[in-house]
C-alpha cells in the first residue's frame, strides 16, 4: 500500500564533508533521530525560511514599482505615530497614501 506522500518521495544523493557527516551523526543521536531525519528536517526548514524570503523580496519589488508608478507613499513621522499608536493598544487603520 502506497500513498499519495510516500510515493512522491525519491531519493537524492547528496556530497558532503567529512567533518559535517560526523557532526550531523552525533547530532542525530543527540537527538534520538536518524541522520537521515536530520537532514531532512534541515533542508524543510531552509526551504520554508528561504520560500517565505523570496516571497518578501517579491513584495517589496511589487511595492517599489507601486510606489515608482503612483507616487503614493507614507512619511517617516506618518508611519511612526501610527506605530506608537499600535504599541499602545490602539487597533487603527494604517495611515492613508499620499503623493
Amino acid at each position: 500500500m502506497t500513498s499519495t506522500n510516500t510515493a512522491a518521495i525519491r531519493p537524492v544523493a547528496i556530497k558532503i564533508d567529512a567533518d559535517i557527516k560526523e557532526r550531523v551523526k552525533r547530532l542525530a543521536e543527540a537527538r534520538n533521530r536518524t541522520p537521515h531525519w536530520l537532514m531532512r528536517e534541515a533542508i524543510r526548514q531552509y526551504v520554508d525560511r528561504e520560500e517565505k524570503r523570496e516571497a518578501f523580496r517579491q513584495d517589496a519589488i511589487s511595492a517599489w514599482n507601486d510606489y515608482q508608478a503612483t507616487g503614493l507613499h507614507v512619511t517617516l513621522d506618518e508611519a511612526d505615530a501610527w506605530l506608537a499608536k499600535l504599541e499602545t493598544g490602539k487597533d487603527l487603520e494604517p495611515p492613508e497614501c499620499h503623493a
